[in-house]
């Protein structure tokens, strides 16, 4: 069995993502719901999407091609902790906000001025976190030009990067993820349906 395949059926199994009527944070409305902080309770499965993941960096770009792993707070910053043990590369962090204490920094971590870094987080939706994360790497001087995500929800972020000239790369798409579950008969077409209506396939 390949690796979206099984970890969409761990998904499923688990709750991690449903299917209903959900309100996201940002206020909009979705079929479904993905909670990917709930995959480090299990710790075999979280190992095997570290590896996958630390895999397709290497196929698609490298580790060669950047200095440090960054992430925002909190989903993608588990997902990149983990990663960095396994990829033994430095890992910094961006605060959607300074702290309002000590020394006011919203980045977090060794950096420097040409510092190269590769983006990780758990979930893009429309990418509204991840571009701002950018923003505050950019004005530091700190380039981006890669970002990965365990799932893309397929509703603007892969846009929304470009113009900030990063590539979104992901395991895996919430349409990939139904897509399978229809096949084994874990959701039916009217679940199918309402995803392809809420990312815009007819």
């Amino acid at each position: 069995m390949d690796f979206v395949k099984e970890f969409s059926i761990f998904l499923h199994e688990k709750k991690i993502i449903q299917f209903g009527d959900f309100t996201l944070t940002s206020g909009k409305k979705s079929q479904y719901y993905v909670d990917l902080r709930l995959v480090p309770s299990f710790p075999h499965q979280f190992r095997k999407m570290i590896k996958y993941l630390q895999g397709e960096i290497i196929k698609d770009i490298g580790l060669d091609k950047f200095d440090s792993l960054v992430s925002i707070p909190t989903g993608g910053l588990v997902i990149a902790s983990a990663l960095a043990i396994e990829t033994v590369k430095p890992l910094i962090f961006v605060r959607s906000k300074p702290k309002d204490y000590g020394t006011s920094k919203s980045i977090e971590g060794k950096i420097w001025e040409g510092l190269k870094v590769l983006m990780i987080d758990d979930v893009a939706t429309t990418g509204d976190s991840v571009v701002n994360g950018i923003k505050s790497l950019t004005e530091a001087k700190i380039k981006v030009e890669d970002a990965y995500v365990i799932v893309n929800r397929m509703e603007g972020a892969e846009e929304a990067l470009k113009k900030q000239g990063v590539t979104l790369h992901s395991i895996t798409n919430v349409m990939q993820i139904t897509k399978s579950l229809y096949e084994q008969n874990l959701v039916g077409d009217d679940v199918l349906q309402k995803v392809q209506e809420q990312i815009g396939i007819k």
